[in-house]
Order: C-alpha cells, then sequence, then structure tokens
C-alpha cells in the first residue's frame, strides 16, 4: 500500500496536479516544496493562460528556487532544471546578480549563459562569474586532460615509431616480440625477429600543429566552453604548437590567453553570425608546416560569409596536406541543427563532418594525428 502511495504521489508531480490528473493526491511538506519547484518552471501558466508559480521578473523568488532544488534534488537534476529554466523562462538577465550567481550549480550551460552575457557583464557580477566558470573548467580538466595528453602523446610515439631502428636502445623489443609470434622456434625456445619494430628518434621540438577554429554564434555555446578547455590543454604540451580561433562574423586570434582557459572563455563572445571563409582564411596564414597541420573547425556549418570560397580554401588546404576536420559539435548534447549541403560539400572533399563527444575528442585527436581514415573512425567510435 505505501508503494501505491509513493507511485501516485510521484505521477501527481509528473502531470501538475489539478482535477484532471487522476490520482486524488494531495501534497504536503517537502513533497509540496519539490512540486512547486518543478512546477515554477515546466509549468509557468495555468490552464486560463493566467501566471501560476513561475520564476517571473524576480531576482528574490529566483534565489529561494535555486535554494529549493539544490536542497530537493541531486547535483545531476538540478543542472538539468537550471538548464531549462534559462531556456524556457528566458532568466538569463537575472544572472546578472552576484547572490544568484553564488546560488546555481556550476554547469557547461550555466557558463554558456555568462558568456554571452559578457558584454553587458557589470564590474560586480564579473568576480562571481569568473568563480563558476572556473569551478566548471577544472571539473572539465579533471575529466578530460589526463586523457587528452595521454592519447596525444601515444599517437606522436606510435607515428615516431620505425622499422629500421639504428641502435639496439631504438629496439621497442615489446612490440618487436609481439609482432613476430609466428616465427617463434620451439628448438631454440625463442622467437627469431623477422621484424624490428623501434621507437624511433623522437625530437623534444614540435612535432605537430594543431589549429581550433571555433564557431562562436549562439548555438555552439557548449562547444566554445569545451573547446578551450581542449585548447588550453593541447597548448601546454610542448610536442605540439596549438592555436585557438574564434569566429563569428569577425575573427579573434585567442592563442595568447591559453595558459589560462577561463582567460579563453572571457575572450570569447557568444552571438552574432558566422563567416567561416573569412576564419579559415586567417588559420591559412598561421600554418608553416600543412603535412603535419590538423586544423579541427568547430562550427554547424551555416555559413553566412562566401560559401564556394570556403569550400575552394578548404579543398586547396587539404591538397596542400593539412587534415581538415569538421566537428558539428564538441558537447554531450548530440548532434545540433547543422548545413546538411555544407556537410555534403566537404564530405566530397575528403573532409569529415560529425559531432564528437567532449569523452571522445582525445581518441579523435591520436586518430588524427595518426592520419587514421576519421570517417571510418566516427562510425565506430561516435555511432548511437
Amino acid at each position: 500500500m505505501q508503494a501505491d502511495e509513493e507511485r501516485l504521489k510521484r505521477w501527481r508531480m509528473v502531470l501538475g496536479g489539478g482535477d484532471a490528473d487522476g490520482t486524488g493526491v494531495g501534497l504536503s511538506g517537502d513533497d509540496a516544496a519539490m512540486d512547486a519547484a518543478l512546477q515554477a518552471v515546466y509549468e509557468p501558466r495555468r490552464s486560463d493562460g493566467r501566471r501560476g508559480a513561475g520564476l517571473g521578473e524576480s531576482a528574490p523568488r529566483l534565489a529561494r528556487w535555486l535554494g529549493d532544488i539544490r536542497a530537493y534534488f541531486p547535483s545531476s537534476v538540478v543542472r538539468v532544471m537550471q538548464k531549462d529554466a534559462l531556456e524556457r523562462l528566458d532568466l538569463t538577465r537575472l544572472l546578472l546578480e552576484p547572490e544568484l550567481l553564488d546560488a546555481v550549480e556550476p554547469d557547461v550551460h550555466l557558463v554558456g549563459a555568462l558568456l554571452s552575457l559578457n558584454r553587458v557583464m557589470p564590474d560586480t557580477v564579473r568576480r562571481s562569474a569568473r568563480a563558476v566558470v572556473r569551478t566548471v573548467v577544472a571539473e572539465l580538466e579533471d575529466r578530460l586532460a589526463h586523457r587528452l595528453r595521454s592519447a596525444v602523446t601515444g599517437a606522436l610515439d606510435r607515428a615516431a615509431r620505425t622499422h629500421r631502428p639504428r641502435r639496439p636502445a631504438d629496439v621497442d623489443w615489446h612490440r618487436t616480440i609481439r609482432a613476430n609470434l609466428r616465427h617463434h622456434v620451439p628448438r631454440y625456445g625463442t622467437v627469431i625477429p623477422q621484424r624490428l619494430v623501434g621507437f624511433g628518434r623522437r625530437r623534444q621540438t614540435v612535432e605537430r600543429e594543431v589549429v581550433l577554429c571555433v564557431d562562436q554564434s549562439g548555438s555552439m555555446a557548449a562547444s566554445v566552453v569545451h573547446a578551450g578547455v581542449m585548447g588550453s590543454v593541447l597548448a601546454s604540451m610542448p610536442t605540439l604548437r596549438t592555436s585557438l580561433v574564434v569566429f563569428d562574423t569577425a575573427v579573434v586570434d585567442l592563442t595568447d590567453r591559453l595558459s589560462d582557459p577561463v582567460e579563453v572563455l572571457f575572450g570569447a563572445q557568444l552571438g552574432g553570425g558566422t563567416d567561416i571563409n573569412r576564419a579559415l582564411a586567417y588559420c591559412q596564414g598561421l600554418i608553416t608546416r600543412p603535412a603535419d597541420t590538423v586544423v579541427i573547425v568547430i562550427s554547424d556549418l551555416h555559413e553566412g560569409g562566401d560559401r564556394d570560397e570556403m569550400l575552394k580554401r578548404v579543398a586547396a588546404m587539404t591538397a596542400a596536406g593539412v587534415q581538415v576536420i569538421v566537428l558539428l559539435a564538441l558537447s554531450d548534447e548530440g548532434a545540433p541543427a547543422y548545413d546538411h549541403a555544407n556537410a555534403a560539400a566537404l564530405a566530397g572533399l575528403g573532409v569529415p563532418a560529425f559531432a564528437c563527444t567532449p569523452d571522445a575528442f582525445p581518441d579523435l585527436m591520436a586518430a588524427a594525428l595518426e592520419r587514421r581514415d576519421l570517417t571510418e573512425w566516427s562510425e565506430r567510435h561516435l555511432s548511437s
């Protein structure tokens, strides 16, 4: 009986109450408070069109709501409710209140909202906003930085191997033995290698150039956040020369800020149009070793500039030996709305276009640095 009552209470919260919900259940205490917190976002208007228990334009009411959801729901649910409140109720300008920022649960979507307000953010709010951004950046670095560095280092090690090591110290004996197991000679109890696998002569200088070219239009907010963090991690590796370029209808080079991802993110200006061709023209000027360069364009491909010139520019870059990759999104939200015609045209040039999650990005970088077939890689690793 108790289990049935609990189930009816949950249905009551899902259906939103009222005479027509069919549950016949009333709520009190914490259950009523939880229901009110849900109703504020998911049922802000009554059936007669009047405002119900919504958050409205009141900063104090929003502050109380933020405190309630943190008290009654786990962090993962709090983040979803905050995101939905920002999108459904257009509350972004209310975040220009320091006391509200102190109450929110930091996440990527909140950072995107704050960055979109960067131009109008008063100095009194900026310190709280930076604290929120730094918290999210630290969480992303803890989750991804080690994996990304390991993947890149492993890819460069594999790319540096040779089958003609000149000195015994250059022989990778573990891989040599595995590669020659079929040449095992039982009479001698050993393997006689027919092919040596060597470590190669790794240079201590830059081995690859990586250019991140990131669309900072409003729809790409989560991708900008992840790209800023990834770019900072890549820039910390001395074997890579990493550049970060963000664009809308203008182009901004944030490479000199890569030592601090928070500075990178506050250097972005979310919103505006999109001119991919202009951004690629700038990126071309950064490339000094085309055959050793990977250019990753992060964009939904809704080009507002010269489409034909953009495609010609990509064709010229690939013909010169540059590996160009298009990520339609770098986020956990799946494939976004994107320009299918431009994606198909790029695929015809041998440039794959697909959405990538942050967790898959380290493996993507390894595959790119090893010059593997990325269309095949994406089908194997990113298919749902």
